[in-house]
C-alpha cells in the first residue's frame, strides 16, 4: 500500500513542491486549502487529477486551522502516514497589520493540528514548519541551539507553534520534527513577497509596462535559498527514526540590495533608475541579518543545498519573463475542478 500523507497549506509554494515531490514517490496525497471567492489552486495544477479519475492520487478538501472539528475529521477519514502543517499566515511584514489573527492561524493552528491528530488516534509522524524568523534580533550565523528572539508577530506565532511540537513530542511521545528553514524562493513564491515582487517587476520594467519599484529594507541581510530542495529536507526529516529539530539554510549571506542588483543584471537595467524606497514596507522591528548554520542537517540527513545566489535569482526572472510573454500571448488556461 502507498503511504499517505496529509498536507496543511497545500496550495502555497511549499505546499505545491512538497505534493509534487511525495507524489512522485509514490504517496498519496491529500491537501487542506481554504475556502475562496477566487481560484486559488494554481500553483498545483501540473499535479491536479480529477478526483474521480482512476488514476489519481492528489485529493484537495476544504477546511481551516482554525477550525478544530474540520481537523479531527479530516485526519479519521484520511488516515496519513504523514503529516505536514505548512500552512500560515506567512507575511511577515503583514503580521504586524494582523497580529490575532497571525498568532491564531500560525502559532494555534499548529495546536489544532497536532491535537487534532492526538484526539483521531493515528499514528503518524509529523512536519511543522519552523521559521528562520524565530532568530530575530539574535546575531548569526543561527542553529539548531540558537536562543530564539522574534521581532514580529509572524515570529513570536512561530516560537510558540516550535515549543507546542516539542511539548507534543514530549508530552505525547508523538514524532514531530521542527523545519527551522531559512528564506526559500522560487517562481511560485507570492506576488508581495520580496523576492518575487523583485523578479516580477523586472520583467514587467524590462517590457516597459511598469516604471517603478518600492521596496523597504535594502540592507537586510537574508539566506535565501530555492524552496523544491527546502521540501526534500522536509521530506527527510519525517524518514528518521527519532523526531528531532533541524535548520535548513545555504549559510550564505545576501542583502536585498544585493538581490535587486542581481535580478536588474540579468536584463541589463540600471536598477537605481527604478527603484524608491517606501516607508510603508518598513517592518516596526527589523531583523537585520539570518544566515542558518545547517551542519546538522548535512550530517544526520545528507541534506546540501544545490542551487546558488545568482541561479535562483536567474530561475526567478527568467520565470517571470515567461510568464509575462504567456499572459500577453494568451497562453494561460485555467483548469476548473
Amino acid at each position: 500500500m502507498p503511504k499517505v500523507a496529509l498536507i496543511t497549506g497545500t496550495t502555497g509554494q511549499d505546499g505545491s513542491y512538497l505534493a509534487e515531490l511525495l507524489l512522485d514517490k509514490g504517496y498519496v496525497v491529500h491537501g487542506l486549502k481554504r475556502r475562496s471567492s477566487s481560484f486559488n489552486t494554481e500553483r498545483i495544477e501540473r499535479v491536479d487529477v480529477h478526483p474521480r479519475h482512476p488514476d489519481a492520487r492528489l485529493f484537495l478538501h476544504y477546511g481551516d486551522l482554525g477550525d478544530m472539528g474540520s481537523l479531527v475529521h479530516l485526519i479519521r477519514e484520511v488516515q496519513p502516514d504523514e503529516v505536514y502543517n505548512l500552512g500560515a499566515q506567512s507575511h511577515v511584514r503583514v503580521s504586524f497589520d494582523v497580529p490575532g489573527y497571525t498568532a491564531d492561524v500560525t502559532g494555534l493552528g499548529a495546536v489544532r493540528v497536532m491535537e487534532a491528530i492526538r484526539i483521531a488516534g493515528v499514528n503518524c509522524r509529523v512536519y511543522q514548519a519552523s521559521s528562520s524568523e524565530m532568530y530575530g534580533s539574535t546575531p548569526p550565523p543561527q542553529r539548531e541551539t540558537t536562543p530564539f528572539h522574534p521581532r514580529s508577530p509572524y515570529g513570536c506565532s512561530k516560537v510558540f507553534a516550535y515549543w507546542s511540537a516539542v511539548n507534543y513530542r514530549e508530552a505525547w511521545d508523538m514524532h514531530v520534527s521542527n523545519g527551522i528553514l531559512f528564506n526559500h524562493e522560487s517562481p511560485r513564491r507570492g506576488e508581495n513577497f520580496v523576492t518575487r515582487k523583485i523578479s516580477r517587476a523586472v520583467a514587467r520594467i524590462e517590457a516597459g509596462i511598469q516604471d517603478t519599484l518600492f521596496l523597504g529594507n535594502l540592507d537586510a541581510v537574508r539566506d535565501w535559498g530555492y524552496a523544491p530542495e527546502y521540501v526534500e529536507a522536509m521530506w527527510l526529516m519525517l524518514q528518521q527514526d527519532k523526531p528531532d529539530d533541524y535548520v535548513i539554510a545555504t549559510g550564505e549571506a545576501r542583502t536585498v540590495r544585493e538581490f535587486v542588483h542581481a535580478a536588474f543584471a540579468m536584463v541589463d537595467i540600471d536598477w537605481e533608475k527604478h527603484v524608491q524606497i517606501d516607508p510603508q514596507y518598513m517592518r516596526p522591528t527589523e531583523v537585520d541579518a539570518l544566515i542558518g548554520d545547517a551542519s546538522k542537517a548535512r550530517e544526520q540527513l545528507g541534506w546540501v543545498p544545490k542551487t546558488g545566489f545568482t541561479d535562483l535569482v536567474r530561475i526567478m526572472v527568467d520565470a517571470d519573463r515567461q510568464l509575462l510573454e504567456d499572459e500577453r500571448m494568451g497562453r494561460l488556461v485555467r483548469i476548473d475542478r
